[in-house]
């Protein structure tokens, strides 16, 4: 969009529509008209062209989250658009430029994760969607330093995976040591456990399969087209006693989340192994450890992302080694949020992502 174009609709908009999730109780969320924000001296109002749906917003829909939100707040934290505004300390970006978004809203500067590049480890860290308003929304205002230039080769909407994808980096690729050759396990085929398995293909997995429920047929056939080995949805041990030597998979990635896959990684994974756990869950386990103990395994979580994983992701989307078509399911405008975010509860879209301003485009 040009320049004086996005400058023109952020003068003249008092309000906007927004996808607010407005209390903790579930199906509280509604398509209201919120005021356009204000921005600070080192912030940038973003024109946002893409913002994709993530399994946290469901959860947020749903509810029953194990996480604090600051109601009522806009949902969404995936997200890529073009610089309307810029406050008078911003220095990096301009009017125009095509960006995309980290998620740490705020944090605080002087923390020794702060310090470090942890940033994304920080307690204080408050994120888009639910610490502070997200982008399902026309405008959201954006700390410049959250902000990374977005190549011309990468369209908005693929840009908006940036985020999820940076997630599955840092778990697979930064958390976990996968060597050519691993028998790699993927549990749960949502967004961030099929960007997983491609980030342990790309790192050389040897066999990598991906378990599922039978509900998730869909999901598990694009697990099979983005480099699965094999998929399965019942009797998950048998499968892998079936693979190599049968002492198990040398890394598990649980990206499920409830506690059950938690127990069932213990199982599956062979001893000295590691399991990767990505997926939240707010259920008691319930479960003894002693596999674990036994077996001599590392549990490893991991959480978010930080600026260097994000220049990765987006240099591997540029050059195409990342392909994300096979995942993106679905796209509308605001007024379809409630489907897109049902499409994705019932498991029959993998990746949403939302085009706040497809209408106006299109001249509605």
């Amino acid at each position: 969009m040009p320049m004086a174009m996005c400058r023109l609709g952020a003068d003249m908009a008092d309000s906007m529509p927004a996808v607010v999730n407005y209390a903790a109780a579930p199906g509280c969320v509604e398509l209201r008209e919120v005021p356009v924000p204000r921005i600070d001296d080192g912030d940038v109002l973003l024109l946002v062209e893409a913002v994709s749906v993530c399994g946290s917003d469901l959860h947020q829909w749903l509810g029953g989250i194990s996480w604090k939100v600051n109601y009522p707040c806009i949902l969404g934290h995936e997200f890529a658009g073009v610089v309307a505004e810029r406050g008078s300390a911003v220095t990096a970006f301009r009017e125009g430029d095509r960006v995309v978004s980290e998620t740490a809203a705020v944090i605080d500067p002087s923390s020794p994760l702060t310090r470090r590049g942890l940033y994304n480890l920080d307690p204080g860290r408050l994120g888009f969607g639910y610490g502070v308003d997200g982008a399902m929304t026309r405008f959201v205002r954006v700390p410049e330093r959250c902000l990374h230039r977005l190549p011309d080769e990468v369209d908005f909407v693929r840009a908006s995976l940036t985020e999820p994808c940076s997630v599955a980096y840092n778990a697979v690729c930064v958390n976990t040591t996968v060597r050519p050759g691993d028998t790699v396990v993927v549990l749960g085929p949502g967004p961030i456990g099929l960007l997983c398995a491609v980030m342990a293909k790309l790192s050389g997995a040897g066999t990598l399969i991906v378990a599922g429920l039978p509900a998730d047929a869909g999901r598990l056939e694009i697990a099979r087209q983005i480099g699965a080995d094999q998929t399965v949805s019942e009797n998950v041990q048998d499968t892998i006693r079936a693979v190599g030597d049968g002492l198990g998979a040398d890394i598990v990635i649980d990206a499920a989340g409830v506690s059950a896959t938690l127990a069932l990684a213990a199982e599956i994974v062979r001893p000295a192994g590691q399991i990767t756990k990505v997926g939240w869950g707010p259920q008691p386990m319930g479960f003894s450890l002693d596999p674990v103990v036994q077996k001599n395994v590392t549990i490893q979580g991991s959480f978010s992302h930080n600026w260097p994983i994000w220049e990765r992701i987006i240099s591997m989307m540029a050059s195409g080694q990342l392909d994300l078509a096979p995942l993106i399911s679905r796209t509308g405008g605001l007024e379809d949020w409630q489907a897109c975010f049902e499409g994705m509860h019932r498991g029959e879209t993998v990746k949403a992502v939302l085009t706040p301003g497809s209408r106006e485009r299109d001249g509605n």
